[in-house]
């Protein structure tokens, strides 16, 4: 069965073939046209209550990328990709729910009455506990990152998340708000020979239990 859901499957196919790229080849660039696009349709990604609570910082002029590289551990994809995305999670805030439901409202997809059903559930959930509202900064620009790999890949590019970064550094250097947290860098860009291919991965039998 699984080898018949492979075959001929795009989705698939671009998740298995995707790498961690070490190699970039500096003289292609992306346009804005492409960045711009490549984080929109990373922003389907899900998100808990629809918060959306993420944001992206596309580090591309070789002077953000100077900024960026020596807190970076200096390492050489911040200089050679096409564009490195700080990807930021933004604590959650229930707040802000009824804003980010308002298109899905006007879009038809649900009823305004439901908005509080949403909003409440939040509160209690995120309000009182600062390590839950960190969490879903985590997981919501996780999300947006994972999303973005794939699209990459998908259009031929290659990608390598790092989390090897000055964390204060970044937030400082970058204008980050109190509220806003470095979850990784994202490079991407037009690779160049002498990647390794995908690493094999553990055996599913060793991480998957039936219960």
């Amino acid at each position: 069965m699984t080898n018949a859901i492979a075959v001929n499957n795009p989705v698939v196919e671009t998740i298995l073939s995707r790498r961690a790229t070490k190699y970039y080849d500096p003289t292609v660039t992306l346009s804005d046209d492409q960045i711009r696009e490549l984080v929109r349709i990373g922003t389907t990604a899900p998100t808990s209550f629809h918060l959306q609570n993420w944001r992206f910082i596309a580090v591309r002029s070789p002077e953000a990328k100077a900024r960026l590289h020596p807190i970076a551990w200096s390492q050489p994809a911040i200089t050679d990709a096409a564009v490195t995305f700080i990807v930021v999670g933004q604590l959650a805030d229930s707040s802000v729910i009824p804003d980010r439901l308002a298109p899905v409202v006007e879009a038809g997809i649900m009823p305004e009455r439901l908005v509080p059903e949403w909003e409440n559930p939040a509160r209690d959930l995120y309000m009182e506990y600062p390590q839950r509202q960190r969490d879903e900064a985590v997981r919501t620009a996780t999300f947006g990152a994972a999303a973005m790999i794939y699209v990459a890949r998908s259009w031929g590019l290659g990608s390598t998340p790092m989390i090897g970064f000055d964390d204060k550094a970044v937030h400082l250097e970058f204008g980050l708000a109190e509220d806003e947290v470095p979850v990784m860098l994202l490079s991407v860009g037009a690779e160049r020979p002498g990647n390794w291919r995908q690493k094999p991965r553990r055996p599913v039998a060793d991480v998957l239990d039936f219960v």
